[in-house]
């Protein structure tokens, strides 16, 4: 697939005006830039508190347990025997150890902007980072809302911003949303070549190019960023389109070539579905990926794809 922006740098970390953005180079692409907050406490915390909720938008329902509620998760985490279930319960202890993490940490920036000073060694803040790694430990659980796979990648990002200078942290997201957006060029790129030459879904290619290139402008974008207004209504407009396309059957078709055509819709709709998985998480999803890609070259070697 083309390239979002074209290829002016050879070197991760160079900043340039691409096209009317400020933009950073990772990894062969050039990503929108934004300026680390200072860092500070009460950044940090903004910072931790928007991971926190980004994290439990894009993980499986019911695990969002609250802080309070957390040695009640881990009696029944310990109690459960069943595989399955205590996979989730394992699950509901990391979300309560996420969230008693960052109300210790709420608790330590409001005690801060009192003027008391909480030093790194303080049992506050030791508690508050054990809570993170054990989350993170236990977030290998933890699956995205499809089912498809765990992102552990999502599920650490409190933890980095917790640990790290706040400038290293946007260094280490611009190199998942490089890695984001490679996912999403394979994806894409899979899907035209598997439907683009067909006769049944001439036309189609167009349709996947743009959702590409509007998944990855939706990857690097902050949601809070005022060009979330045109990009947004984009992307919707883009999954539409190529779900709404239809398939040119012939006048007289048999029962095998109709399946082949079914297989192939519903393909397709699965990886607008993937592509709006990579946008929204902005991680790498990468059994997620692997997976279609291979039912691509089942479709192109059998016409057949489940």
């Amino acid at each position: 697939m083309p390239q979002k922006y074209p290829l002016q740098a050879a070197c991760n970390g160079d900043i340039r005006n691409i096209d009317g953005n400020v933009c950073i180079f990772y990894d062969s692409y050039w990503i929108r830039y934004y300026a680390p907050l200072e860092d500070n406490l009460v950044n940090k915390k903004t910072l931790i508190e928007s991971l926190t909720r980004r994290t439990f938008h894009h993980t499986e329902p019911g695990i969002n347990a609250p802080g309070e509620k957390l040695e009640l998760a881990r009696e029944a985490y310990n109690k459960q025997s069943d595989p399955k279930r205590k996979r989730v319960n394992g699950a509901m202890l990391a979300g309560a150890l996420f969230n008693r993490a960052t109300d210790i940490f709420t608790l330590i920036v409001e005690l801060a902007a009192k003027g008391v000073k909480i030093s790194e060694s303080n049992e506050l803040m030791r508690e508050c980072g054990d809570c993170f790694k054990e989350a993170l430990e236990l977030g290998k659980s933890v699956r995205h809302y499809s089912g498809e796979e765990g992102i552990d990648e999502l599920w650490g990002e409190p933890l980095k911003a917790f640990t790290m200078p706040i400038a290293r942290f946007y260094e280490s997201r611009y190199i998942k949303i490089a890695q984001t957006m490679r996912d999403i060029d394979t994806v894409a790129g899979c899907m035209i070549e598997t439907f683009e030459a067909t006769k049944y879904f001439a036309g189609i290619g167009v349709l996947v190019r743009e959702l590409c290139e509007v998944a990855k402008m939706a990857a690097e974008t902050m949601r809070s960023d005022t060009a979330m207004f045109e990009i947004w209504p984009r992307f919707v407009a883009a999954s539409e389109d190529l779900v709404e396309f239809s398939p040119r059957l012939p006048k007289l078709v048999s029962e095998d070539v109709r399946r082949q055509i079914a297989d192939g819709t519903r393909l397709i709709n699965e990886g607008k579905d993937v592509l709006s998985y990579l946008a929204g998480v902005r991680v790498p999803m990468p059994r997620t990926t692997r997976d279609f890609v291979s039912r691509c070259e089942q479709y192109l070697k059998t016409g057949y794809a489940f």
